[in-house]
C-alpha cells in the first residue's frame, strides 16, 4: 500500500529520478519491470510494485517528522535489533532503539541496470560505528525484490551484532492473513514476557503479535488475495509483528490493518560475532508464492 502523495511522485517519473517526499530525499525508479522507491534516510525501500501488479510493501502516509523515521517498507535495524545492544567497547553501544542505520543519511553509490531489472548499491554518508561499516545492495525485477545488508568489522577486536530487515508487507486485511512455513519452530512471545512455545500449524493473525521464531526457513504469507514468499539469508530468527489495537501514532486508523511484518533477523537467539576483517550478509527475498 503506497501513500497517495508518494504514488503521485512515482507516476510522474519515467526511468529514474531524485525527489523529495515528507522532507526526505528519495530515489524513484519507474521502469519497464515495475516501480521502486528508496529513501536515502536509512537506505529504506519504501515502495515496490512489479509492472501490472499491486504493491508488495506498506508505508505509512503519516510518518514522524524529522529526525524521526518513516514506518513501513523495509527499515534497516543495524547494528542491533530492538534494544539488544551488546557489550563491545565501542561508544555507539548506547545508541537509539533498532540501531544507528535508520536515521542516518545514505548515499547512492551505483545503479546497475540490465535487461530484466536493476541493482542498487548504497552506503552511509558518514561513518556510523567506530568498528563497523555497512552497505546495502538492492536487486529488483518483475519477479522478486532482494535486499542485502552487509556488515564488516574494520576494527581490531571482535564485535557482536544483531539486526533485522523489518519488512512491512501490504495485505488486504491483517485478520485475513495466514502464515505458513513456521510450523514446528520454537518461538519467544514478547507479549508474554518472552515465554517460549512451539508453533502448531498455520499462524493466523487475529490480534497483536510480536514473536521471534528460531528458524531459517522461508515463510509464506496468504491474505486471501495474494501469496508472498519471504525467504532469507544468514538469519536464524524470523520476527512476526503487528501492533493490533495498540496502534502507534504514525499509523492512520484506516491503514492500521493493511500490513503484517515478517522480518529476516539476527536476534539474541542467533547473534553474529564478527572478527576483524570479517563480513556478514543479512538478506531477505520477496517473491510471489
Amino acid at each position: 500500500m503506497i501513500p497517495d502523495s508518494l504514488d503521485t511522485l512515482v507516476t510522474g517519473v519515467i526511468g529514474q529520478a531524485h525527489a523529495t517526499w515528507q522532507d526526505r530525499d528519495v530515489v524513484i525508479f519507474n521502469m519497464a519491470w515495475g516501480e521502486m522507491v528508496i529513501g536515502l534516510q536509512g537506505a529504506q525501500v519504501l515502495h515496490f510494485k512489479p509492472r501490472d501488479g499491486a504493491p508488495w510493501l506498506w508505508t505509512t502516509a503519516t510518518p514522524q517528522a524529522l529526525p524521526g523515521t518513516i514506518r513501513g517498507g523495509i527499515p534497516l535495524c543495524w547494528p542491533w535489533f530492538a534494544g539488544e545492544r551488546y557489550a563491545d567497547e565501542s561508544p555507539e553501544r548506547d545508541g537509539p532503539f533498532h540501531g544507528l542505520a535508520r536515521q542516518a543519511t545514505w548515499r547512492l553509490d551505483a545503479v546497475d541496470e540490465h535487461a530484466e531489472g536493476i541493482e542498487v548499491h548504497l552506503s552511509p554518508a558518514e561513518r556510523l560505528h567506530s568498528l563497523l561499516t555497512a552497505r546495502v545492495v538492492i536487486q529488483a525485477n518483475a519477479q522478486r525484490l532482494n535486499v542485502e545488508l552487509i556488515s564488516e568489522n574494520v576494527g581490531e577486536t571482535p564485535v557482536k551484532i544483531s539486526g533485522a530487515l523489518h519488512t512491512y508487507l501490504s495485505v488486504a486485511h491483517t485478520h485475513q492473513c495466514r502464515i505458513t512455513g513456521l510450523a514446528g519452530a520454537r518461538y519467544l512471545d514478547k507479549l508474554k514476557d518472552f515465554a517460549e512455545a512451539e508453533q502448531q500449524g498455520t499462524l493466523a493473525i487475529q490480534g497483536a503479535v510480536d514473536r521471534i521464531y528460531h528458524t531459517n526457513e522461508a515463510a509464506l504469507l496468504d491474505d486471501g488475495e495474494r501469496r508472498l514468499r519471504v525467504a532469507k539469508q544468514s538469519s536464524d530468527s524470523t520476527v512476526v509483528w503487528h501492533p493490533g489495537e495498540a496502534r502507534p501514532e504514525d499509523i492512520a486508523p484506516e491503514t492500521a490493518y493493511r500490513f503484517v511484518c515478517i522480518e529476516a533477523a539476527n536476534t539474541h537467539l542467533d547473534p553474529v560475532w564478527l572478527v576483524p576483517g570479517a563480513q556478514h550478509l543479512l538478506g531477505t527475498t520477496l517473491s510471489l508464492g
